[in-house]
């Protein structure tokens, strides 16, 4: 593929590179959760990121896209259907003492783990443009809009 918008899988450096993106990706993510002292910050979202980046480059590694075209299809399916359970770890249920109803909390972080995946999809499959494009607004959505909520 000679599009300049996109790395091929086949060589050491493109590999290394979009294994590092994955890091920075998820480290901007996760850089704004640290700020705001959640549970999943830093460490959490550049290892999420980056290891949606290894299991995207895996089967392009090991076998021919031509010959088995759904592989990367059912990885990436693999990769949204676990991290959801990841982050349905973040979700905290908690009964205030003045209310006996559920309080839930940590749907924000359980989403910005699912989007790092995503993005770390992105990043392995050489998709630069599309993960840090997604990781600015991600960033912005989480800082910008939570701003506007507040007021």
């Amino acid at each position: 593929m000679s599009n300049t918008y996109y790395l091929a899988p086949n060589d050491l450096p493109n590999i290394f590179f979009r294994l590092c993106f994955a890091l920075l990706i998820g480290g901007i993510i996760g850089l704004e959760r640290q700020l705001k002292q959640k549970p999943a910050g830093l460490r959490t979202h550049m290892l999420v990121c980056l290891g949606s980046a290894v299991f995207a480059v895996i089967p392009m590694q090991i076998v021919s896209l031509q010959s088995n075209p759904d592989a990367l299809s059912r990885v990436i399916q693999g990769i949204a259907a676990g991290v959801g359970f990841l982050g349905a770890g973040e979700i905290i249920r908690e009964s205030s003492e003045k209310s006996s109803r559920p309080e839930i909390h940590g749907l924000t972080s359980a989403a910005s783990v699912w989007v790092s995946a995503g993005l770390g999809i992105a990043a392995g499959l050489g998709l630069w443009q599309l993960g840090l494009v997604g990781a600015v607004l991600t960033f912005v959505v989480l800082r910008l809009f939570k701003r506007l909520e507040n007021r």
